[in-house]
């Protein structure tokens, strides 16, 4: 599933194709997708101005001028793709099929944007005025904001007896973090994904969330990680995945120098953990 890294990536290729636009025409192609699509969506879409396009945690947000708020998650598989004026056939390749195109709208510029989604397991909906706050009031402060600090995780942590690993993947902690950037963090950090929360020191949870802001902005630059369905807006891969040192190389040397640990693999609530036992307690 997308993490913050490709969501946000997504949503810096479709601002010049958002925010400030006007979407002309609106199309929803099936009545659902995770959850069934807003009746009036096309309505309210259509004719709208998108004044920002925002991402909290995993979501992109298009607040629309006295029409509230354009919710999209991409879901495992959901893609936006960019076509229009000379781009068809550059930002759509092979593996995008037409058929997945479940909700499509057109800016005041002739360009589609179109919500792609193989698994169907994304979201389209409509915040209405007002409710947005109620809506994200469970969620934990965006990683690479200044209000994430290592007081505020110290504080959130205190007293858990939850794995690390587990309690930064909860979204009431801090918002947006997943599988990927947590394994590639607390490697960065030096830190056992098995250790429980409560139990770390202050100054190493302000060195983690040092190390968090740092992958996320690496991965961010890299236009995010490409294992399978990510795409950026443009159409072009991610490449953060070649920059992985633990994530995905289990029996692998650990790439610490002097090191002589492989990392290994265990399974934490359901997910996999990468590590190195020796560089990580």
């Amino acid at each position: 599933m997308p993490e913050l890294p490709e969501v946000e990536t997504v949503r810096r290729g479709l601002l010049p194709h958002l925010e400030g636009r006007i979407i002309t025409r609106a199309e929803a192609r099936r009545p659902d997708l995770r959850r069934p699509l807003p009746p009036d969506l096309v309505q309210v879409l259509t004719g709208a101005r998108v004044l920002t396009l925002r991402r909290r945690s995993k979501y992109l947000l298009a607040d629309l001028q006295d029409r509230g708020t354009l919710l999209v998650h991409l879901g495992m598989s959901g893609r936006m793709v960019v076509e229009g004026r000379g781009m068809a056939d550059v930002h759509r390749d092979h593996a995008i099929l037409a058929r997945h195109d479940h909700v499509v709208f057109e800016n005041d510029l002739g360009t589609t944007i179109t919500f792609n989604d193989a698994r169907r397991f994304g979201m389209v909906d409509l915040i209405r005025p007002g409710a947005e706050e109620a809506l994200f009031a469970g969620l934990g402060p965006e990683p690479l904001t200044d209000e994430f600090t290592g007081a505020v995780l110290a504080a959130a942590l205190s007293g858990r007896s939850t794995p690390i690993k587990a309690a930064l993947l909860d979204q009431r902690i801090v918002a947006g973090l997943g599988n990927i950037y947590v394994s590639e963090s607390l490697y960065r950090a030096g830190i056992d994904p098995r250790t429980l929360s409560g139990a770390l020191k202050a100054p190493q949870v302000a060195a983690l969330v040092g190390h968090i802001k740092d992958v996320l902005t690496e991965a961010i630059a890299a236009g995010g990680s490409s294992l399978r369905d990510h795409r950026q807006a443009t159409g072009e891969l991610g490449y953060f995945q070649h920059a992985f040192r633990v994530y995905g190389r289990e029996g692998e040397p650990c790439p610490t120098p002097g090191c002589t640990g492989v990392i290994a693999r265990i399974t934490q609530s359901g997910r996999s953990s990468f590590f190195c036992p020796i560089c990580q307690r």
